[in-house]
C-alpha cells in the first residue's frame, strides 16, 4: 500500500507540474528569486507528502549548524534514494543536487532537477566532469548551495563503513569559499532499497555536523580534504549508531 500510494504521489505531482512550471517559468521573467522560493518550497512539501506515505520517521540533529545567510556545500554519505527525498526536505535556501547523468533521461523529472539547480555528473568523462564541478562553483558564488555524495554512487554495504570520498567533490568548497557541511545519513536504505521494490515504514536519521572551514585545515587535512571529511562522518555515524543502543 505504501508503495502504491507513493507512486501516486509522484506521478500525480509530475502530471500536474507541467503546468506549474510553466506559471513558474513566466514568473521567473519579472521574479527570479520569487519562482525559486516558490519551486523549492513546493518540491520540499511534495518530499514531505512522499515521507510522510512511505512511512518515514525522521530524526535530524544539527540542523542549527546550517548557516541561513549563505550558501554551503553539503557532503554526505549515499545509501538510499531517499537520501535526496529526506535531505531536500531539510536544507535552507536554493540548493541543487549533484546527480548521475542517467537522470536526463526521466523527462518530467529532469526538468524539475534542473529548476532547482541541480547538476548531472557524467563518472565516465572527465573532462564532463569538471564542467559540472565548475558549474557547481558558479552555482555556489551565486548563492545557491550544492548537496553532492562523494562516494560516487550508492553504498550497498553501509556496515563495511564508507566507500572512499572522490576528492574532487571538495573543489566546489575550495574554488568557491563556501563552508563544507558534513551530514551523516542513517537507515535510509530500510524504507525501500533493503526489500525493492517495496517500500516499508522506517526511522532514519541524518544529522548535520558542525561547518568546516576548508581553509582553516591543517597542510595534511587539506591536501585530502575528502578523505578528512569522510572521517567526520563516520564519527557521526559511529555516534548516531552509540546512541540507538541505549536503552
Amino acid at each position: 500500500m505504501r508503495t502504491i500510494l507513493f507512486l501516486l504521489v509522484a506521478i500525480l505531482f509530475l502530471i500536474i507540474g507541467i503546468p506549474i512550471s510553466l506559471i513558474l517559468f513566466f514568473i521567473g521573467k519579472f521574479n527570479h528569486p520569487l519562482k525559486d522560493r516558490i519551486a523549492l518550497r513546493l518540491v520540499q512539501g511534495i518530499f514531505a507528502i512522499m515521507s510522510f506515505v512511505s512511512g518515514v520517521k525522521k530524526t535530524v540533529i544539527g540542523l542549527e549548524n546550517i548557516p541561513e545567510d549563505e550558501p554551503v556545500l553539503y557532503v554526505g554519505n549515499h545509501r538510499s534514494y531517499f537520501d535526496i527525498i529526506v535531505g531536500y526536505q531539510l536544507v535552507k535556501g536554493r540548493c541543487g543536487f549533484i546527480a548521475k547523468k542517467e537522470m536526463l533521461k526521466i523527462p518530467l523529472l529532469r526538468h524539475w532537477m534542473k529548476l532547482l539547480y541541480c547538476l548531472f555528473l557524467d563518472r565516465d568523462n572527465i573532462k564532463e566532469g569538471l564542467k559540472t564541478i565548475l558549474q557547481g562553483i558558479e552555482y555556489v558564488k551565486s548563492g545557491v548551495s550544492i548537496w553532492i555524495f562523494p562516494e560516487g554512487t550508492r553504498n550497498k554495504n553501509p556496515q563495511d563503513g564508507l566507500l572512499p570520498f572522490k576528492e574532487g567533490a571538495m573543489k566546489i568548497a575550495q574554488k568557491s569559499g563556501c563552508k563544507v557541511i558534513p551530514v551523516a545519513i542513517y537507515g535510509t536504505e530500510n524504507v525501500f532499497e533493503n526489500h525493492s521494490p517495496w517500500i516499508k515504514k522506517a526511522p532514519v536519521t541524518f544529522c548535520f555536523g558542525q561547518p568546516i572551514d576548508l581553509k582553516t585545515l591543517d597542510k595534511e587535512q587539506a591536501k585530502h580534504s575528502g578523505a578528512y571529511v569522510a572521517s567526520v562522518i563516520e564519527q557521526m555515524l559511529a555516534n548516531i549508531k552509540q546512541e540507538q543502543k541505549k536503552p
